[in-house]
C-alpha cells in the first residue's frame, strides 16, 4: 500500500478516492431526485373526456367518453348516487333536473359537467314510412310513386283534386295540370302524413331538354348521403353538418331522423344522430333521404340506412 507522509504521520490516498467516490455518487442522486420532483409536478396528464350534449331530455341518453391517453381506469359519477367504470357509454336518467357528472380517470384526474335534463319529452314523429319516387312529371304522364314501410292502410292524395285518389303501397297517377303539387300520404302506422313534392309541366316546356324522372331526387340523396359519410370518416364537422342543416332543413338541427343499423331501428334528431357519426366505428351511410314539410321546400325528417363494420357491441350499441 503506497503512503504519503504529513508531518511525520502516513496518510491512506484509497481512502481519499472513496470519499471523493462517495460525494460524486451523492451529487448524482441529488440531481436525480430533483429531475424527477420537477417532472411530476410541471408535467401533468391532462384529462381528454366529453359527453355529448348538456342538454337533454328524458326520453334521451346521455352519452359520455373518455380518450385520456394511456388511461387505465374509469369512474363516472352521475349525480343521482349511480356510477359507472365503463370508458364509454350512455346513461338514462329517471328524474328531471340539474345535475353534476364527474369522471375520475385512473383516481386522480378529474372532470365535471353540468347536464340539465328536461322534464318535457321532445316530440319524434313516430313513422318509419317514407315515399320513394320521382319529383318531376309531365302532364298526361303516368307518375309511379312507392310506400316503403309496414303499413296495413295506404291513402294518396296527389294535390290535385282534393281528395284521396288512391289507396294501396304503390300509387299510379296522370296529372291534367302543370304547376307544383305537395302529395300527402296517410297511413295506420304514421301519427301525420308524409308528404312528397312534385313538379308538374307541360311538354311543350321540355322541348330540347331531357327529362330524367327522379334525377333531382337522387341528386339530392347522394349529395344528403356524401355529406353524412363525410362526418362519419372524420371530415370537418361544423362545415359539413351545418350544410345539411341550412340547406334541407332551415335550420332546424331537431329535425327527427329514422335510423336503421344492421337491421335495427330507431328513431333520434338531426344533430344527436350527426354527433354520434363523430364516435367513428366504420360507419358507412347506405341511404338517406328527406321527408318535405307541406308547402315548403323545408325537410320535416331524415331516413338513414347505414352499416357498421364496429365488432365490439358495446361499441356499436354506442355508435347507434
Amino acid at each position: 500500500m503506497k503512503e504519503d507522509y504529513n508531518n511525520g504521520r502516513s496518510v491512506n490516498t484509497n481512502r481519499q478516492t472513496f470519499i471523493f467516490l462517495y460525494i460524486v455518487l451523492g451529487i448524482l442522486l441529488i440531481a436525480g431526485l430533483i429531475i424527477l420532483l420537477k417532472s411530476s409536478l410541471f408535467e401533468k396528464r391532462v384529462i381528454n373526456a366529453r359527453i355529448l350534449k348538456d342538454e337533454i331530455f328524458l326520453n334521451e341518453n346521455l352519452v359520455y367518453s373518455d380518450n385520456t391517453a394511456n388511461a387505465k381506469k374509469w369512474l363516472w359519477e352521475f349525480g343521482n348516487g349511480d356510477k359507472s367504470t365503463r370508458q364509454n357509454g350512455s346513461y338514462h336518467f329517471n328524474k328531471a333536473g340539474d345535475y353534476i357528472i364527474r369522471v375520475t380517470v385512473d383516481g386522480d384526474l378529474q372532470q365535471q359537467f353540468p347536464v340539465n335534463v328536461k322534464d318535457t319529452v321532445a316530440t319524434v314523429v313516430d313513422t318509419l314510412v317514407t315515399i320513394n319516387g320521382p319529383t318531376q312529371a309531365l302532364v298526361n304522364e303516368q307518375v309511379r310513386l312507392d310506400a316503403q314501410g309496414n303499413a296495413r292502410i295506404y291513402e294518396w292524395s296527389f294535390g290535385e283534386t282534393g281528395r284521396v285518389d288512391i289507396k294501396g303501397p304503390t300509387a299510379l297517377y296522370t296529372y291534367h295540370n302543370p304547376g307544383v303539387y305537395i302529395i300527402r300520404l296517410s297511413t295506420d302506422k304514421s301519427s301525420r302524413p308524409i308528404y312528397h313534392k312534385m313538379y308538374v309541366t307541360n311538354p311543350d316546356s321540355t322541348v330540347n331538354q331531357i327529362v330524367t324522372p327522379g334525377e333531382g331526387e337522387r341528386k339530392e340523396i347522394d349529395d344528403i348521403r356524401a355529406h353524412l359519410q363525410a362526418i362519419a370518416n372524420g371530415a370537418d364537422f361544423n362545415a359539413n353538418y351545418y350544410y345539411l342543416v341550412n340547406k334541407y332543413f332551415c335550420g332546424d338541427e331537431k329535425v327527427a331522423v329514422n335510423l336503421e343499423t344492421n337491421g335495427e331501428s330507431k328513431q333520434t334528431d338531426l344533430y344527436s344522430y350527426c354527433m354520434r357519426l363523430t364516435f367513428g366505428g366504420g360507419v358507412s351511410i347506405d341511404q338517406a333521404q328527406v321527408t318535405l314539410k307541406p308547402k315548403s321546400n323545408c325537410s320535416s325528417m331524415l331516413d338513414v340506412k347505414q352499416h357498421s363494420s364496429i365488432s365490439n357491441p358495446a361499441t356499436k350499441k354506442a355508435q347507434q
